[in-house]
This record gives structure tokens, C-alpha cells and sequence, in this order.
């Protein structure tokens, strides 16, 4: 059980490294990836002057909204590969991971974008061999719903 451990903690690291770190426009977005389990994501990042769509009322953009919904479906349909990969490297499943990509991404936006930090959530719907399909929110910090979208992604 400690080497299970062991790889479920590099694997994670993976994880993060990859959303976080090496994708440059996370990296302007700011995302934290504060959880990641099996039967759901959690991603957050903080207001910035730079997201403002609507300068007279301070909201944020829906072009950074649908960002992150997106790479919040990403890391999502990343979990489902990480189920199917059980067992595999951690290298051969991080070099899995580089190749998810969307192929159709849905947002509704419910509410305006008022907030000082936002947090996305992400589920997956259905996990197959080559496309998963994920169901996302977002939330700002008084947990008002603001968006949600359902994103397809190729993962195979």
C-alpha cells in the first residue's frame, strides 16, 4: 500500500505541474488547483483588474470564465484517464495526459462575474476509452453560482 501511495502522490504532482505550472495562460489566470479527488475538482484564482469585462461594474470576462471552465473540464477528464491508466507509470500516464484536448465546450453564465476569487468545480460525467465528457461551476467567494458548462474532451 505505501508504493500505491507513493505513485498516487507523484501522480498528483504530475497534475499539478502540468495544469499549473507548464500551461503558460494558467499560469496568467493564476489557477490553484485546490483539490483533486476521483468524484470532483477544485480550481481558484483571485480577481485581477486584468479580467474586468464590464469596467463600470467590475465584473469578470467571459472569455476568462469560459478559460477556466475549461481547464477545469481538462483536469477533469484527466482524473477519468488516471482511472483507466491504474497501474501504469507515472511517466507513461503523464505523457497520456498531454494529449487531452476539447473538442466541444458548452458555458451558460447565470449570474455576473462579481467577486474578489472565483472556484470551479469539475465532475465527470461519463469517462470512455477516447472522449470524456465533464460537467463544471463556478462559483466567486460568496458561493453564488455564476456559470456552469459542460465540456467533451479527446482523451485517447
Amino acid at each position: 500500500m505505501p508504493d500505491q501511495k507513493k505513485s498516487s502522490d507523484k501522480i498528483w504532482k504530475i497534475l499539478r505541474e502540468l495544469y499549473e505550472r507548464k500551461i503558460p495562460f494558467n499560469k496568467v489566470l493564476g489557477l490553484k488547483i485546490e483539490s483533486l479527488k476521483m468524484e470532483e475538482v477544485r480550481v481558484k484564482f483571485e480577481m485581477k483588474d486584468a479580467f474586468v469585462g464590464n469596467y463600470v461594474h467590475g465584473i469578470l470576462h467571459g472569455g476568462v470564465i469560459s478559460a477556466v471552465l475549461d481547464t477545469t473540464g481538462g483536469l477533469t477528464a484527466s482524473l477519468g484517464v488516471l482511472q483507466k491508466m491504474a497501474g501504469q507509470t507515472p511517466e507513461k500516464i503523464g505523457k497520456s495526459l498531454t494529449k487531452i484536448g476539447t473538442i466541444d465546450l458548452r458555458i451558460d453564465y447565470l449570474r455576473p462575474g462579481k467577486g474578489n476569487y472565483f472556484v470551479a468545480t469539475g465532475s465527470i460525467m461519463r469517462a470512455g476509452r477516447r472522449v470524456s465528457v465533464t460537467r463544471m461551476e463556478l462559483y466567486n467567494d460568496q458561493d453564488v453560482l455564476i456559470a456552469v458548462g459542460t465540456g467533451t474532451y479527446i482523451v485517447g
